[in-house]
């Protein structure tokens, strides 16, 4: 029958282990006579540290990853994926589109998708119109186009190599039966453009020009663009009622004389004491008149004749009937063969016939030129109206012969050449109302503030060294306390006690107190007291051995099997 075993308790564990010599016992058999807790303290630190090493493993495998795109939609996440994979590229997908890669690759691979036009981004076109809904209302319908449009003009834009990205924006009313009250449709067009680039007045005017060609009825003025910084690129009319060109012009008369001032004054008073400003009054109204003048010939000598035209008539008047009635005064007057005497020439009166009178006409008609002027004048666009200029000058630094430097005011007759040397430089006309004033006041000197110098522990170097760090830092910390708290007490119960004999021994307690009697006090006791501790030392392990062997025969009997296994191995 076998005999039954005595339970292993810390009391008989730590006997069991003073009886064993030191360096006989196998690990097997020293793990053996651990209690239970310390089992478990030392499983969960040796599974601590392989966690922890499998973790720093896997980690310096990966590297440190770091986000590539962000919000992605998943067609554009799709397609990024698979170029990453075409790349030999390692990455991880997290929510919300996020596509993480390693962190030294990023800026390269944002080019390169750059280059494959990646991500292209979630605009929906005419395919929306591909989808048919049973019972859809007309508003829907509209609304429905009216994105279907929208869409399409976004990928019409966003083909242009400077825009990176783009949102447009219609606002088209619904159609009425009057065609006065037909409201206008107006658009607006945001632009993402790519870093670096901008865009000319011509790709403006392209752009304007496309929507107001793909919507109906609109003006190139209802059309809004704008970039992503808020900046309006698009010809509308801004303050006092000029349009972006026109500001733009006057700017550019205005630079253009400010820079001559100080061109011309800079060598003078220095570039540092001179500020100028000049502004520019620009007329942009156009003005087309026709006047018609006419001026009389005043003098017959240089009169111009156009048409000269004279008629001359004359004629006899034919004589009326008189006399007696009848037929003798009725009949023509017989003509005259042959002159008759005076006193045998019948009397026409007397045969009934009266003579008739002459008649004569004249008329002459002249028309002379007259002087006629016909004038168009047009003014040209954009005509200088006034100028008004503004010099403020600083203080001369004047040092004297002590070396103190000290401010002093420019003479009147210095700010009178100024003057001049300004009115030559804009082209100053009195007549037109133009203005200069120069004046000369100290500046006010500002404290130079140097920028502030960033500690050592918000250095950029120092901030991804410490990321790149963590990790790592992190686990070694675990496994120092996985050693440290729960491996190094367990292992503490494997070292052999401490020898009684030296704790037992007469007059020790006295000598040191309660403190255990270091190497160096024991190197200093005689030889023949340390055969002596040693013989007591013997016997005590071996009545303990024997009293082990005889309360629990099966931890001996264990032990022994240990030993007869080291042995032949």
């Amino acid at each position: 029958m076998d005999t039954p075993l005595t339970p292993l308790t810390p009391a008989n564990a730590a006997a069991a282990r003073a009886a064993v010599p030191p360096g006989v016992v196998g690990m097997t058999a020293r793990l053996a006579l651990l209690t239970l807790r310390a089992r478990l303290m030392l499983g969960l630190a040796a599974a601590g540290l392989v966690a922890v090493a499998v973790t720093l493993l896997i980690w310096g495998q990966q590297g440190n990853f770091a986000m590539l795109f962000g919000g992605l939609a998943e067609k554009d996440a799709g397609s990024v994926t698979a170029q990453l994979e075409v790349l030999g590229v390692p990455y991880k997908l997290s929510g919300a589109g996020t596509i993480m890669v390693p962190a030294d690759q990023v800026l390269g691979l944002r080019m390169k998708l750059a280059q494959q036009n990646l991500p292209r981004g979630s605009t929906s076109g005419n395919e929306l119109l591909d989808v048919s809904q049973f019972g859809t209302t007309p508003s829907k319908e509209r609304s429905t186009l009216n994105r279907a449009l929208q869409g399409e003009l976004e990928r019409s834009v966003m083909a242009l190599d400077a825009v990176q990205s783009a949102r447009v924006h219609l606002s088209v009313p619904p159609t009425t039966a009057f065609f006065h009250d037909q409201p206008k449709p107006s658009a607006s067009v945001l632009l993402t453009l790519h870093a670096g680039r901008t865009l000319d007045r011509n790709q403006i005017s392209g752009i304007v020009f496309l929507v107001v060609r793909a919507v109906a009825g609109m003006n190139p003025r209802d059309v809004a663009v704008l970039d992503q910084s808020g900046a309006l690129l698009s010809n509308q009319t801004e303050q006092g009622g000029l349009d972006s060109q026109q500001l733009q012009h006057v700017r550019q008369i205005e630079g253009q004389l400010v820079k001559r001032l100080h061109e011309i004054l800079a060598p003078t008073v220095g570039r540092d004491n001179l500020r100028a400003t000049v502004t520019a009054e620009v007329d942009f109204n156009q003005l087309e008149s026709t006047s018609d003048e006419y001026k009389p010939n005043q003098r017959a000598d240089s009169a111009a004749v156009r048409s000269s035209r004279s008629t001359e008539s004359s004629g006899a008047t034919p004589g009326s009937a008189s006399g007696i009635p009848g037929a003798a005064s009725n009949q023509p007057a017989a003509v005259a063969t042959a002159p008759l005497p005076a006193a045998s020439a019948p009397s026409l009166h007397a045969a009934g016939i009266v003579g008739g009178g002459s008649n004569a006409r004249r008329e002459s008609q002249t028309q002379f030129e007259l002087d006629h002027t016909v004038a168009v004048r047009r003014n040209a666009v954009g005509v200088l109206r006034r100028i008004s200029a503004a010099v403020l000058v600083n203080h001369r630094s004047v040092t004297d012969a002590k070396g103190k430097t000290s401010q002093q005011p420019v003479t009147a007759e210095e700010i009178d050449k100024i003057n001049a040397l300004v009115q030559q430089a804009i082209g100053f006309n009195a007549e037109r109302g133009d203005s200069v004033k120069v004046v000369n006041m100290p500046f006010f000197a500002e404290a130079v503030v140097k920028p502030e110098e960033l500690p050592l522990w918000r250095q950029p170097w120092l901030i991804d060294l410490v990321r790149a760090a963590a990790v790592p830092t992190a686990l070694v910390l675990v496994a120092l306390m996985l050693v440290l708290a729960v491996a190094r007490p367990a292992l503490q119960q494997l070292q052999p006690p401490p020898d009684a004999a030296l704790a037992a021994a007469p007059g020790l307690d006295e000598t040191v107190g309660e403190e255990a009697p270091s190497a160096a006090k024991l190197s200093l006791e005689s030889s023949a007291t340390l055969q002596a501790q040693e013989a007591s030392r013997m016997q005590l392990q071996l009545d303990t051995a024997k009293s082990i062997a005889k309360n629990n025969p099966a931890a001996v009997a264990n032990l022994v099997r240990d030993w007869m296994g080291a042995a032949s191995a």
